[in-house]
């Protein structure tokens, strides 16, 4: 089984000040700019930057943080932009993850697909490293952009854990 994460390069707009990272995400990346790609089981499933990552992004570093825990078993997390829709059941087994998905909408429609090809079994370190390519992506957008975020807590945990 596979999970792998494409970045893509999506253009840049000006935004010198957000409320938080997700603000500044969603103000960045226009509706028009290159989606990142989660592959999953060989299935790709398109997450715009400027939408769905943004509305992801708080659960996300979270996640990153807690599964890299010595002492993380599982968790669950729920995904809830309308177009990246998903209840992921992760259990941590020796080095792996295995990710069990109920998935609610995708852009393109891809649900049924998706629960046919089940369950994702990923190293923790892979999991991390593919989303670390995104989260890359969105630090350095926001720090070439000089952009000033009134509540910066998860963009320094954004930095934390990509220099880890």
């Amino acid at each position: 089984m596979s999970f792998s994460i494409q970045a893509g390069g999506p253009a840049v707009r000006k935004c010198e000040s957000a409320a938080d990272m997700a603000d500044a995400i969603g103000e960045m990346y226009s509706s028009e700019a290159e989606d990142a790609i989660l592959v999953w089981n060989l299935v790709p499933v398109r997450l715009p930057y400027g939408y769905d990552l943004a509305a992801l992004i708080d659960d996300l570093v979270p996640l990153l943080e807690e599964i890299q825990r010595p002492q993380f078993t599982e968790t669950e997390v729920f995904w809830g932009s309308d177009t990246f829709s998903a209840e992921w059941r992760i259990v941590r087994a020796d080095d792996s993850l295995r990710i069990q998905a109920r998935w609610h909408s995708t852009l393109g429609n891809y649900e049924s697909l998706l629960a046919e090809r089940g369950d994702s079994v990923v190293s923790t370190q892979v999991f991390v490293s593919e989303w670390a390519k995104v989260l890359k992506r969105i630090v350095t957008d926001i720090e070439a952009g000089s952009v000033q975020l009134d509540d910066d807590d998860i963009f320094l945990r954004t930095k934390t854990l990509l220099a880890a």
